[in-house]
């Protein structure tokens, strides 16, 4: 009895000792860490990071599909590495005479429809630089500021002035000397006056983008069929192709015009485009009946390598209709660029031609292009059908049509991004 009291004592006593010992350890050793997050957890929720602190309100959220307008201040100036001249489409006419409406007419319709910014060169005698001017600054401030112009003097570089005037129409020589003239500009689209837009500048600008290494200039052929052709059947003169070309919408790299040697037929050696112009008109004045455009073709003639070829519907003509339709581009995709040569726009042999350019003339600027341009002109159009041209409607309102709705479709994208703003 004894004994069993002594050992419950010393069992007591060491489990006293082991509880104390416990308490002691515990109350010293360092808290231990959490346990690891699994896999899955670390998946689905992300540790937390320090953000540097740039502003108190959130991001606001864009919702998809909506194109947001810039927000800058009225005058300030976007930045870009490119400089202005690179940013805008050069487009050249030269007007003289009577052909002051024509050109302005031209103007209006490369406005309506493009929508990169536009840098007009016009070159005019001294009598029309006022009416251009005054003019020009008529139109409203949503299409001005989309467009800045330069007016120049009739100039001509080499041989005489008076006779290089008189070629063919008045003034329409200038066109061959732009590459000298306009020395800093790269690339640019040459117009007749008589030439209506039907889409974008921007599309037969892209065409530059499709020259190969040695190709400087772009125009369409002067015919389709080589038997009814002007150049195959009464040509005096060299000239490019089957049935040559028309000079009357003429794409150009000018910086590659004024760095070529051109072959001809003067000189065993090469010649630089001014070096060549005056040589050349001496030698052939006598035998070309279309001016700079006879000239354009023999050029091309000994270059052939140089010039691109665009198919008709960039530059459509009475001749692809007048005697049965001949441009199957133009069936296809519609009129790029109409081109009424022959005096149509003024005249009744044409009603059809001489029915677009009135359209696009008498259009309010800022009017619905349905209702005031497109409408109006299926109206007119009924008139027409008396004239083979008239009888396929369907080639002239094909790319318009299709115009107008890419401008009312970019016009409404915008203003729905300009509403989401707020």
């Amino acid at each position: 009895m004894r004994l069993s009291c002594k050992v419950a004592a010393a069992l007591l006593c060491l489990g006293s000792l082991l509880l104390l010992y416990l308490l002691a350890g515990s109350a010293a050793a360092p808290p231990r860490p959490p346990p690891a997050p699994s896999a899955l957890a670390r998946l689905a929720v992300p540790p937390a990071r320090r953000q540097p602190r740039l502003s108190r309100s959130p991001p606001r959220r864009i919702p998809a599909g909506v194109r947001l307008v810039s927000a800058r201040k009225p005058g300030e100036q976007k930045h870009s590495k490119e400089p202005s001249s690179l940013q805008c489409m050069h487009l050249a006419v030269v007007a003289c005479g009577d052909r002051l409406e024509e050109t302005l007419i031209m103007l209006k319709s490369a406005l309506l429809f493009s929508n990169r910014r536009l840098c007009f060169h016009i070159f005019a005698e001294d009598s029309l630089k006022p009416e251009f001017e005054k003019k020009l600054k008529e139109w409203p401030s949503s299409y001005t500021k989309k467009f800045e112009y330069n007016i120049y003097p009739i100039t001509f570089s080499v041989g005489n002035a008076q006779e290089w005037k008189k070629l063919f129409k008045p003034c329409a020589a200038q066109r061959l000397f732009l590459p000298v003239i306009l020395k800093d500009v790269d690339s640019l689209l040459y117009v007749d006056t008589d030439v209506l837009f039907l889409r974008p500048i921007d599309d037969i600008w892209h065409i530059l983008t499709e020259f190969n290494s040695t190709q400087l200039a772009a125009m369409a052929p002067e015919h389709e069929i080589p038997k009814i052709g002007w150049y195959s059947r009464f040509a005096r003169h060299p000239y490019y192709g089957t049935t040559g070309v028309n000079s009357g919408v003429m794409l150009m790299n000018l910086t590659r015009i004024r760095n070529t040697q051109f072959k001809n037929s003067m000189i065993p050696s090469g010649l630089t485009w001014e070096e060549m112009l005056y040589p050349l008109y001496q030698k052939y004045k006598n035998y070309i009946t279309w001016g700079d455009q006879d000239l354009l073709n023999i050029i091309f003639y000994f270059n052939p390598e140089c010039l691109y070829v665009f198919p008709c519907q960039w530059n459509y003509r009475p001749d692809h209709c007048m005697y049965g339709s001949n441009c199957k581009g133009a069936e296809e995709e519609g009129v790029s660029i109409l081109h009424g040569n022959r005096g149509v726009y003024h005249d009744d042999k044409q009603p059809t031609f001489k029915a677009l350019y009135e359209v696009i003339r008498d259009f309010p600027f800022e009017d619905n292009l349905f209702q005031s341009l497109y409408y109006p002109l299926q109206s007119k159009f009924l008139d027409t059908v008396h004239t083979l041209c008239g009888r396929i409607p369907q080639v002239f309102l094909k790319q318009i049509e299709k115009t107008m709705k890419k401008v009312y479709e970019n016009r409404v994208i915008v203003y729905l991004g300009a509403n989401h703003r707020y």
